[in-house]
């Protein structure tokens, strides 16, 4: 078989295909969506060759498994979890062959939450505004991937990198967070503040890929009634009513009426990406740079 090509057998809890994202339609509506973890994301996506910005898949937990109708080179990362093909052992974290028609499992993460594959080529689904991204709030791009799903893959560009394993920074045993505070931290008490910025949050089990709920104290407000909807960024900490702050996150909403206490630094997103429910969350408040 000569055709570039994956064929989804095993679709897992939520595998969706994830590029970096479609920056600049806010005005739209459209959230930028793109991988939560974008450092894992472009890491497997040079260990096989690929440019930065080609899509990869982003499994969920327990992992995929598809099988190439062509010869690949596939790399995962991100969340540490086993990878076989055709029930062999191989290396997690390094550029792999996999041989057409042979089966490429990726497993239950070991710690962490989300795990990465890279394809030789890249999945060539139709971009839509200019991203190959799954957006789960807006709906845009391919659907979550489903059992006999087939995905399309690119041509390989490059070779891939000639190393046995990539370092790779471990899912997080605690969620340190820089934050600006505002634009609406004055909707909050002054103790209010002080907590969000001097207690330990947990992560919730009811997160995802729009927003990482947190369980902890409530954030009290000093202003009653909401805000008329505004303008929500990545990042934005959101305070719904029952006080526990929401980070948003790659499929946010674009506007929205709950005070945004604080908004967390860009650099420091990724790692909510592979933060499990119950990891411990801090808020370390810095300056406006």
């Amino acid at each position: 078989m000569t055709d570039r090509a994956l064929a989804v057998v095993r679709a897992g809890a939520l595998t969706t295909v994830q590029d970096q994202g479609r920056p600049g339609h806010a005005h739209l509506g459209v959230p930028r969506s793109g991988a939560l973890d974008g450092p894992a994301a472009a890491l497997v996506n040079r260990l096989v060759g690929n440019p930065p910005e080609a899509a990869v898949l982003e499994t969920t937990l327990n992992g995929c498994a598809v099988r190439p109708r062509s010869a690949v080179t596939v790399a995962v990362g991100g969340a540490p979890c086993p990878v076989f093909v055709d029930g062999r052992p191989v290396a997690w974290g390094a550029p792999v062959h996999v041989p057409g028609g042979a089966l490429l499992s990726v497993g239950t993460a070991v710690s962490g939450v989300r795990s990465y594959v890279g394809v030789s080529g890249g999945v060539a689904v139709e971009p839509v505004l200019g991203s190959r991204s799954t957006d789960l709030l807006s709906g845009l791009g391919p659907p979550p991937l489903t059992d006999g799903m087939v995905l399309p893959l690119g041509r390989p560009t490059a070779p891939h990198a000639r190393v046995d394993l990539a370092a790779q920074s471990g899912p997080p045993a605690e969620l340190v967070l820089r934050v600006t505070l505002g634009p609406r931290a004055d909707w909050f008490t002054a103790a209010a503040v002080r907590t969000l910025t001097t207690h330990t949050y947990r992560v919730s089990s009811a997160s995802n890929r729009i927003g990482l709920r947190t369980e902890g104290p409530a954030l009290e407000r000093a202003r009653p009634g909401e805000l008329p909807s505004e303008g929500m960024v990545l990042g934005a900490i959101q305070v719904p009513p029952d006080g526990r702050p929401v980070i948003f996150l790659a499929d946010h909403p674009t506007t929205g009426g709950y005070p945004v206490i604080a908004v967390v630094r860009a650099e420091d997103l990724p790692a909510t990406a592979q933060a499990a429910p119950g990891t411990p969350v801090r808020f370390v408040a810095v300056r406006r740079r």
